[in-house]
């Protein structure tokens, strides 16, 4: 079942009390694909690894837990506020920082990560092919990305609002990284009947 809009809304771009609301709602919702998106991109303690659209910040705890450091980037003040106090600690250790930015222009160098996760943010994206573009342009030459969606006739058969999410094809999402110089793309699903995936692309 699609959420209510005003809920739809602030999983587009959290913001105030009730978008730190809903962020706890989508890590409860997202923990299933958190969990195996992390699994696929098996962090390494010497990583370097950056998450795009973050969000309610469930997968942040555990990429500190084995990364060397962790970047992460969201369009919300609000979320990089939030993400920020709770994870003061690991900043002033040099492990951890946050930064407010799009997918379109992210505020990271060229080839500084080992990994990017990107988690049930592609609906969210004005342009695929830039977007894949800009997470290949920040990867190392060897760089691998976890990016987990539901897929658009997913999306539309629960009835999300097409005027919020951009539903996005496998295939679609498949071609664009492809064309933004990632050499090999697979789809992954933890069983066959589940209707999210996780590309791994490298």
């Amino acid at each position: 079942m699609a959420p209510p809009r005003l809920i739809a809304h602030h999983l587009a771009h959290p913001r105030g009390v009730f978008g730190r609301f809903v962020g706890g709602l989508m890590n409860r919702h997202n923990s299933r694909m958190n969990r195996f998106a992390l699994e696929l991109l098996d962090v390494k303690s010497s990583d370097r690894v950056a998450e795009i659209g973050f969000g309610g910040g469930a997968t942040i705890a555990p990429l500190l837990d084995c990364a060397a450091h962790v970047t992460a980037v969201d369009r919300s003040q609000d979320v990089v506020a939030w993400a920020t106090a709770r994870y003061r600690t690991a900043i002033d250790a040099g492990r951890a920082d946050f930064r407010i930015g799009e997918i379109e222009a992210l505020p990271l160098e060229s080839d500084q990560f080992d990994k990017v996760c990107c988690i049930n943010t592609v609906y969210f994206w004005r342009s695929l092919s830039i977007g894949a573009g800009e997470i290949r342009r920040v990867l190392k030459p060897d760089g691998v990305l976890a990016l987990g969606f539901l897929p658009g006739d997913a999306m539309e058969r629960l009835g999300f609002p097409e005027d919020i999410f951009t539903f996005r094809a496998v295939d679609d999402v498949g071609h664009a990284l492809r064309e933004a110089g990632f050499g090999t793309v697979e789809i992954h699903r933890p069983e066959p009947g589940t209707t999210w995936n996780v590309i791994v692309a490298q």
